[in-house]
């Protein structure tokens, strides 16, 4: 029976490193410098209507303890945080973003980084098409990220959107 068990044992271990593995494979490029993380983010949540998105790179830009935390008015009024995982994410959002269809486009960044990590505020224009002269949303994604010498990890995503009293100050905009 004991050894049944260590069978096992080895067995998902193994398993599990041949997952990791495989999906380095597949997306380590992805995450190998901040721009490719950031342009990947961007691009795995963004497609037209009907176009499921790669959720399976989409885990894969955050660390296992990330958090995606949205903030804004509740309807009574109330400003405050949701604290998310990746997976509450797309439990919350898959099926709308397939539904409506929607881009998400940075416009300008700001880049701080010290050591291994690294704050970048995004400041993004939202979409229900390509085709969009004008976005139905504008915000800022607050990014912070680490480098743990292999590649990048998205660590937190804290996002605003702008609204008439929380404008986007101009710092922030893009100087086309």
């Amino acid at each position: 029976m004991k050894k049944t068990g260590l069978f096992l044992t080895a067995f998902f271990i193994f398993a599990m490193n041949m997952n990791a593995q495989s999906l380095d494979d597949k997306y380590l490029s992805k995450v190998q410098t901040l721009d490719s993380t950031i342009e990947t983010l961007y691009g795995v949540i963004s497609g037209k209507k009907g176009e499921e998105r790669n959720w399976e790179l989409f885990n894969y830009l955050f660390h296992p303890d990330a958090k995606l935390i949205p903030t804004g008015k509740n309807q009574a009024g109330v400003i405050g945080a949701t604290f998310l995982s990746p997976q509450d994410y797309i439990d919350r959002a898959a099926k709308m973003l397939v539904d409506i269809g929607f881009f998400e486009k940075e416009t300008h960044r700001t880049e701080d980084t010290f050591g291994n990590i690294t704050q970048i505020f995004s400041t993004y224009d939202s979409f229900n098409h390509e085709s969009m002269d004008k976005p139905f949303a504008r915000g800022i994604n607050s990014i912070q990220l680490l480098n743990d010498g292999e590649r990048w990890w998205i660590i937190n995503i804290y996002w605003m959107q702008e609204s008439p009293e929380a404008p986007i100050p101009e710092i922030y905009l893009s100087k086309k």
